[in-house]
This record gives structure tokens, C-alpha cells and sequence, in this order.
């Protein structure tokens, strides 16, 4: 809905105390101050469920800024040998082992494998932080994702993982970019987040910032339905122009 509307005190109190989070965070010495993480006591642990086109890519970028990654997937093998090609902090294990490796998880499935995913991983996923790169997308995933879409993509996530603090991110641009943004000169392209965890949040912002992207909180997780391939804040935008599009919606 593009309805202009005035911002309503909640949220910009949401948007204010977020923006201090993340700013606290990254004072605190945690792997997502600038640059690379270059010791261990700076490294994370990053487990990847869905080690597809975004899984893979993302993963590679973090393993490569110096984090401990775990991929997995629906093919072991598949994980394996993208772990050797990597190397260093790389591995490749089931989507179990990733959820309990992981101090972060990167969810990137399709999103009709979530009511599957849910039975077996929401348990151990509660008090997780998980980035959601996941797109309802109708003509691949049915039903699931028509619900989806209906409720908020991430509101939608949410119920299918309670308790895992979800924050959604990686949604609104493609995979094959994403490898030109670390080393791409001048201003960087924004990158639309919405998230209820402030610290979920400014932790997910840090990884967001290693792979080049500047990370823009556009609201509370019920935003989350603005960021997918054909809704407004989709596509390659500045930070300013992504701030200016979501005090539009609501």
C-alpha cells in the first residue's frame, strides 16, 4: 500500500532505539565493526540453512571476511565440496548441526520448505538470531507462500519459528550482485531490514555491512512484506531513498 502516512511515535521510538543498538553494538568490539574479522575473538559463527544461490553466495562472503560458516542443505555433498572450495572457517553439516553450531543463522529456502523446517529445527532455533532471506514467491512455493503474503512475510516466519529472533534481510536484491557491493567505490547500496529485536537487529546489521550493503531498518517485522522481488523497497536503491519509501507505507 503506497498511502503516505505520518510516522506514529511507536514507531519512530522503534526506529530511534534501533538505530542506538546498533550503533552500541558496534562500539562493543563484536565482528561487525568495520573492516573484516580479523581474530578470533572477533569471529562468529554464521550457520547456513539453504545453501542455494543466496546461502551459498552470503556464506562465502562471511567465510571469506573471516566468520566461521556451516553450510547445509539438501545436499551434503553439495555443502562439502563448497566448504573445501572455501576453506578456512568453512564446513558443511546437517541443517541440525547448523542451527546448534550457529551463534546466527541464515535461513535462504524456499519458503514451502518452512512448515517442514519448522517441525524439525523451531525448537532449537528459540533465542537465535535468524536473518530471514526467504521469499514467499506463489509460483514456486503454493499455498505457503499465498498465506505468506497475506499475513507479512516476516510475521509469517515468525509463527513458523517462535521464539528465534527473526530479522528480515537479503530479500530485495538479487543474489548475483551481492559479490560486487564489497569493493564497489562511492556511496553504498542500501539495504532494507525489518526486525522487533533491536540487538538481533544491529547484530545482523554488522554482517549486512561486511558484504558492502548499509543497512536501513524500515520498521518493525510486520514490514517485512515490503521486502520481495515487486513491492516498493525491491531493487538496488541508496539508504536515503529506502528511509524516503517506507515512511510512505505502513
Amino acid at each position: 500500500m503506497n498511502t503516505r502516512y505520518k510516522m506514529s511515535p511507536g514507531r519512530r521510538s522503534f526506529l530511534t532505539v534501533a538505530g542506538g543498538a546498533a550503533a552500541a553494538v558496534a562500539l562493543s568490539g563484536l565482528p561487525f565493526a568495520s573492516g573484516a574479522a580479523s581474530d578470533a575473538a572477533r569471529r562468529m559463527k554464521i550457520g547456513i540453512i539453504g545453501s542455494g544461490r543466496i546461502g551459498g553466495t552470503l556464506g562465502g562472503l562471511w567465510a571469506k571476511a573471516g566468520h566461521e560458516v556451516m553450510f547445509s542443505s539438501l545436499d551434503i555433498e553439495h555443502d562439502k565440496a563448497l566448504a573445501a572450495k572455501l576453506g578456512g572457517g568453512a564446513r558443511a553439516g546437517t541443517t541440525r548441526d547448523a542451527v546448534a553450531f550457529g551463534d546466527v543463522l541464515l535461513l535462504a529456502v524456499p519458503y514451502r520448505a518452512f512448515p517442514d523446517l519448522s517441525k524439525e529445527l523451531a525448537p532449537a532455533m528459540k533465542g537465535k538470531i535468524v536473518i530471514d532471506a526467504s521469499n514467499p514467491i506463489v509460483g514456486r512455493d503454493g499455498d505457503v507462500a499465498a498465506a505468506a503474503r497475506e499475513k507479512g512475510a516476516g510475521l509469517a516466519t515468525a509463527e513458523f519459528f517462535p521464539g528465534a529472533r527473526i530479522v528480515r534481510a537479503f530479500n530485495a536484491i538479487g543474489f548475483a550482485k551481492l559479490p560486487e557491493f564489497a569493493g564497489r567505490p562511492g556511496e553504498r547500496v542500501g539495504m532494507p531490514m525489518a526486525a522487533d529485536d533491536q540487538k538481533a537487529y544491529a547484530v545482523a546489521a554488522g554482517l549486512v555491512r561486511e558484504v558492502g550493503l548499509e543497512p536501513v531498518l524500515v520498521g518493525p517485522l510486520a514490514m517485512g512484506k515490503y521486502l520481495i522481488p515487486g513491492t516498493p523497497l525491491a531493487g538496488e536503491r541508496s539508504a536515503e531513498e529506502i528511509r524516503r519509501i517506507a515512511a510512505t507505507l505502513k
